[in-house]
Order: structure tokens, then sequence, then C-alpha cells
């Protein structure tokens, strides 16, 4: 079997969870199938990788329009594949059109929603209007939808009601338990501005509205002191986005200091050890199908508070692997808390008892570990999605 895999994200230009699933999926696949990956970017050197660009004459377009030029010759080239798996809306045109052009099954996996994101309008302006479009069209006329939580797929449904609730699969997305280990280097902390004999709460994500950052630093303000804030964010939305976030850092530096904001890309294993390190691993998103960066934190051997809604209490075990948050959320598209003062002070709460009982977190974060292990494996989740595939082709 012959499957192309779309997406704009892959190795070396990974820069949010899809990226990362898409990486570790193909190489799990690649075990039993012929997979040949296209995506978006710099020309790729590995073999069955292949990148392309936008067309030229679309150079300064709305970042939607550039898209569907880069859509049309992935498409294009998928001729003689059995099976097209695409990812995100990015690339879900192309496999649309890939399916409509070579009479090709299309499978999507939906690792967001764009009903469920309006602040995109932001960084697109009408081109979201067209991504929305694009997604809308490529999820009612695929042959299979794989949600990466039974949360996301609830959302689907809800999203788009003229799917077939029976072509909407769950399958969870993974963690490599080898390469998401345990990693202790003080003097790597030391070099990166964390203090390794001090309590740390750890956030990692990209600066955009859904991962909740702005609430995360009010909250910071109730830690108890000494507490550090290690923020791994960068790749902001807008450049309005950006300098709300520094606003906010700088006041928060200002009041209680002991914030550590890294914007560079860390290396693998850079992150493992900020993650080993971390008294507590946070997720504060307003939106998340499932949170792939709470099943890092949790082989790294991290106890997780995350905030729940959508997939993230499908990956941690309340009370156990960490703290689930309560958010009450508007049901308008922006998941905006009802009572943010509330979320917010929910929040503080949940961190500060992590802080503040280190025995009880570092047992938490060895029950993340042994969770993700039993339950989490690349191996199970490409097991499914080639099932997927075989009944597609039946």
């Amino acid at each position: 079997m012959r499957v192309d895999v779309l997406s704009r994200e892959f190795p070396p230009e990974v820069y949010g969870g899809a990226g990362v699933h898409v990486a570790e999926l193909v190489r799990e696949l690649r075990k039993n199938l012929d997979v040949r990956v296209r995506c978006f970017g710099a020309d790729r050197t590995d073999p069955g990788v292949t990148a392309y660009r936008a067309p030229a004459e679309l150079a300064g377009a709305n970042p939607a329009l550039a898209t569907l030029g880069t859509d049309l010759e992935m498409a294009q080239a998928t001729e003689g594949a059995d099976v097209v798996h695409s990812h995100t809306w990015y690339a879900n045109g192309a496999g649309h059109i890939a399916s409509l052009l070579h009479d090709i099954p299309h499978v999507v996996t939906a690792h967001s929603l764009e009903p469920l994101r309006p602040w995109k309008a932001e960084q697109l302006g009408g081109g979201y209007r067209v991504s929305r479009w694009i997604e809308q069209t490529a999820f009612e006329a695929a042959d299979a939808v794989i949600a990466v939580s039974a949360g996301m797929r609830a959302d689907i449904l809800r999203s788009y009601p003229a799917l077939d609730p029976d072509r909407v699969a769950v399958v969870h997305n993974g963690i490599d338990l080898n390469d998401w280990t345990p990693r202790r280097d003080p003097d790597l902390l030391r070099r990166l501005g964390i203090d390794p004999d001090r309590p740390s709460v750890v956030f990692v994500g990209r600066i955009t509205r859904q991962k909740g950052l702005p609430y995360l630093l009010r909250a910071a303000e109730h830690l108890p002191q000494g507490t550090q804030l290690v923020l791994c964010a960068g790749a902001p939305d807008t450049p309005e986005l950006l300098a709300e976030v520094k606003d906010a850092v700088e006041r928060l530096a200002k009041t209680r200091g002991n914030v550590v904001w890294i914007e560079r890309l860390l290396s693998r294993s850079e992150l493992t050890t900020v993650l080993t390190a971390a008294t507590t691993f946070v997720c504060p998103s307003i939106y998340e199908p499932l949170g792939i960066v709470n099943l890092e934190a949790m082989a790294c051997g991290a106890p997780v508070v995350g905030t729940a809604t959508g997939g993230i209490p499908e990956v941690i075990d309340d009370g156990v692997t960490g703290m689930l948050v309560p958010l009450d959320q508007r049901e308008d598209g922006t998941g905006t808390p009802l009572d943010p003062d509330r979320f917010v002070s929910d929040l503080a709460a949940a961190l500060t008892q992590m802080v503040q009982n280190p025995e009880r977190s570092a047992e938490m974060g060895r029950a993340g570990r042994k969770r993700a292990e039993q339950s989490f494996g690349w191996d199970r989740i490409a097991q499914r999605t080639q099932e997927i595939y075989q009944s597609i082709l039946r």
C-alpha cells in the first residue's frame, strides 16, 4: 500500500504538535507501508520526502491563497497513491483535490478546527474564511476523518453536522518514549537561566490565543515566592499578541521576579532536561484537541496541571498524573472563559498546591510516565491508522 502523507510541517520545519504527530506517525507507518511525504517549505534530502513552495506569482498574497497554490502542486504529485492522508487545513485542500483528480480515498486527521479558532482572523484576515471553507469542504468529502481525542470528535460533529458520525474515528496522539524520557543536567539548566535548586512551573507552546498564556501570566502573580515561571514560548501568531505577552511578562518580572522566558526553539535534549526538572508542567489552553505537549511532559516524569477542556482530560488522570482546572467557556467558538477571574484563581491554586507539595508532585510525575508508556505508544497509533486505511480501501 502506498500512502501519500500531506502536511505543512515536517522535520526539520516543525513548530507545533501536528508536525510532531506527522513525523512520528510516518516513522512508524514506514515499517509496513510505502509512505511518501509531501510537505511545505525548503527542499528536503531525506528519501521519500518532497517539499513544495507557493508559486512565485503568489508571493505577498494572503497566506490562505499561497497555501492553496502549494496544495495544487502537492495534489498533482499524488498520482499513483492508494490513499492520501492530510493533516491540518493547510494540506486538507491538497488531499481533497488529489482525491477528486486521481480518484484516491482521502483520510483527514483533525488536529484543530478552524471554526473553534476565530482569533485566526487576526492573522489571516479574509483568508480565515478561506481556511474555514477548505477545511469544511475536505472534511465533508473525506472517506474517513480521524480525531485525536473523543473531545475533538465531539467538536467535529458539532462544527460539521453534515458529517456521517460513522466516518469519524478517534485515534489519540502518541509519544516516542525513547526520545522523550527523563534527562537530568543541572549545568544545562543554569546555562538556560533556570536555577535547578528552585521549584519551577514550566510552559511550552506557541504564542497563540488558544494556548491561554495571558491567563497563566495572571495566575503566576499568586505563585509562592521563589517559584520560577519558565516560559518556552515563541512563534507568535501576530505582532500584537507578542507585544501583549511581552508587556505582561515585564510586569510580572517587576512585581515578583523569577521569570525565565526562552523564545528560541529548544533542542530535544534541552527541552527534555527542562521538563524533567519541572516541579509541574502547565497547560492553560482554552482550546486543545489533545495536547501532545502534555504527553511530552508526562514522558519526562513531570506532573501536569491542565485545563479541563477538549482532549486534555483524556490525557491527565486528575489527582493521579496531575490536576485538571475547571473551565466554563463561551459557546461562540472563542472558548473564552465565562469567568476569567475564577479561571485564573483556580489555575493559581492548582499550581500552588503542586509547588507546595513537591513529594506528591514527584509521585504524580512518575505515574504520568507510566501512563504514557501504557496508553500512548506510537506503535498502537500507527496500527489503528493502518486499519482505517484498509477499511476505506475495502
